[in-house]
């Protein structure tokens, strides 16, 4: 079973956030004024978005459908969800109000779309999309304008978020053999 936990920088005072036993809880996210916390959870039988105080209090599901809700984050300004849902028969990005009200679809592609992560500034999104045949890194404006891949590598991609200071990009590659983390320029140079 997997559960969020908290715990201060150096390791220390390990805290179970959700304790819920027989249930699988995860990808947890801090909203950015470090009061409450989405994840994910299967707690209904299917993997839905939660929200909870930052200390574990009062959980509230904010979606609730037979698909798979996963990997939520919260946008910088705190009012929205974004989040990747399979409602409509594969996964795509959605975006929700921090109540779980107006849900609404960004992507919208027959292709799988992987992760998300709002950019510093709420005003782009930066994602994981196989709408190429494998899992690469798109860029859109927080809308769902304005898609645009940021490189074309021919390994898989996962997993990216902006720096804190809005200027690379970092995710997940295999294009050594083995999947490591690398960092970019927002238009794709100096891969490291």
């Amino acid at each position: 079973d997997l559960e969020a936990y908290v715990m201060d920088a150096d390791g220390s005072n390990q805290t179970n956030l959700t304790n819920s036993p027989m249930t699988g809880d995860g990808f947890p996210s801090w909203s950015h004024d470090g009061k409450r916390i989405v994840f994910q959870s299967d707690r209904d039988g299917d993997d839905e978005i939660f929200i909870m105080n930052a200390d574990g209090t009062n959980p509230v599901q904010l979606t609730k459908n037979t698909a798979m809700d996963t990997i939520p984050r919260v946008s910088p300004n705190g009012a929205r969800v974004m989040f990747i849902s399979e409602r409509d028969g594969n996964a795509e990005i959605y975006v929700m109000n921090l109540d779980g009200s107006n849900p609404v679809n960004l992507s919208n592609t027959p292709q799988k779309e992987v992760s998300a992560n709002w950019s510093p500034d709420g005003q782009r999104i930066v994602f994981s999309s196989e709408r190429d045949g494998h899992a690469q890194i798109y860029e859109m404006n927080a809308d769902g304008s304005r898609v645009r891949r940021v490189a074309a590598n021919s390994a898989e991609e996962w997993y990216p978020a902006y720096s804190a200071d809005g200027t690379l990009i970092v995710f997940k590659s295999n294009r050594d053999g083995f999947f490591q983390v690398y960092s970019m320029n927002l238009d794709g140079t100096g891969q490291v």
